[in-house]
């Protein structure tokens, strides 16, 4: 089971983060203020036979849900009903336990036609990390493990936790993919604040140009000498679940603290090279120091401390579905020790509508969104539905 970001010898947290402090209220939806007395309440929706899932995906005109396992499996639920066979599995290449394992899976924008999709993974042979690519046999039941095509690789041999996690598609059709610092206490490799390593690192790749990718010629250090092209954002200590929201074209980036703060950033659309501060910071404090210097760093927006239980962020998404409209345009998290559900929206570069729904799930590793934008937690082995209290 996926566990928080604890290290053997100090009680370290991961965190997620992607932070802004511009004023990005951009065109589009930014959502409503909640009405007065709506609750919200959690479903069951998956209650038996997955063994850890870690994320959940639906691509567009698609009427399966696939949700990932930590082992190495991606699982079909059809009609609410999960599938017996599997949609892949690599298990016997994937290093799994703690904080590895397989953690995302993204369909590419024409999967129904190209029929590829895309793998985050730690490897069973020393656990650093991969997005591979994989392709839909003539059976679109059963992908084909054989077809895998490597797009990213680094090394994270070293330690076994921040090993980030997600890998998406943007609005704008690009690849993401969120990396953690590399493991251990305090960032040890000093992988933070080095643009020359992808670790601690949003990436933005062209995969429908180049081979394996192209680096798309507007991310920000393009052609600089000692920084990656391929880094959109720096400055992560562990970025579990970032999530954009294409009628804002914000992105928020949940990024787990070290011992004592969680923190919640929003990043303003097409508004790459941004440092979210870690090592230099740990959420909007200093971190192992009295003064810092601040200056070209973002603040997050979100900034929770370790308290009632409180040890590991879990980022979610911005509700865009139909079923409950009181929360369109919320942004929702949750804390994988604490469990609780929160949730803020953004406005004119501050966060309003701070509310805490007075839910506790157990172990909440991941949510997910369908096609339709409704949003589902995953809680230890069960799936949980997001829905309008009575």
């Amino acid at each position: 089971m996926m566990r928080p970001s604890i290290n053997l010898w100090c009680f370290s947290v991961m965190a997620f983060a992607i932070a802004g402090c511009h004023d990005s209220s951009g065109p589009g939806d930014g959502g409503t203020t909640l009405p007065p007395g709506l609750t919200l309440t959690v479903n069951p929706f998956i209650s038996s036979g997955l063994s850890s899932p870690v994320f959940l995906t639906q691509p567009l005109n698609d009427g399966r849900i696939f949700v990932v396992e930590q082992a190495g499996r991606i699982r079909v639920i059809r009609n609410g009903a999960l599938q017996a066979t599997p949609f892949l599995d690599i298990s016997s290449r994937v290093l799994s336990g703690g904080e590895r394992g397989m953690l995302s899976v993204a369909f590419h924008p024409q999967y129904a036609t190209n029929h590829f999709f895309y793998v985050y993974f730690t490897t069973q042979s020393n656990g650093d990390i991969r997005i591979e690519r994989f392709t839909t046999t003539t059976n679109p039941e059963v992908a084909d493990p054989a077809s895998t095509k490597l797009i990213i690789t680094t090394a994270h041999s070293l330690q076994s936790n921040h090993n980030g996690g997600l890998v998406s598609f943007g609005p704008d059709g690009m690849l993401y993919a969120g990396l953690g610092d590399g493991g251990g206490a305090g960032d040890p490799y000093a992988n933070g604040q080095n643009y020359n390593a992808l670790l601690g690192s949003l990436l933005r790749l062209d995969v429908d140009h180049g081979d394996p990718y192209a680096i798309p010629a507007d991310n920000p250090f393009v052609g600089q000498t000692n920084r990656k092209g391929e880094i959109w954002a720096k400055g992560l200590r562990n970025p579990w679940r970032y999530a954009f929201d294409p009628p804002t074209g914000l992105l928020y980036i949940a990024d787990v603290g070290q011992n004592l703060h969680e923190e919640v950033d929003v990043e303003p659309a097409n508004d790459g090279g941004l440092n979210y501060g870690w090592n230099v910071m740990e959420g909007g404090s200093c971190y192992n120091a009295t003064t810092c210097t601040q200056t070209n760093l973002e603040v997050p927006l979100i900034d929770y401390g370790h308290i009632s239980r409180a040890c590991s962020i879990t980022g979610g998404y911005v509700y865009r579905g139909s079923a409950i409209p009181g929360i369109r345009g919320h942004y929702f998290y949750s804390d994988y020790c604490s469990g609780f559900l929160r949730s803020f929206r953004y406005s004119n570069g501050a966060v309003v509508d701070e509310k805490d729904w007075g839910l506790t799930m157990s172990a909440v590793t991941s949510f997910g969104v369908d096609a339709a934008g409704e949003m589902y937690i995953m809680s230890g082995d069960n799936i949980l539905k997001l829905a309008q209290g009575s």
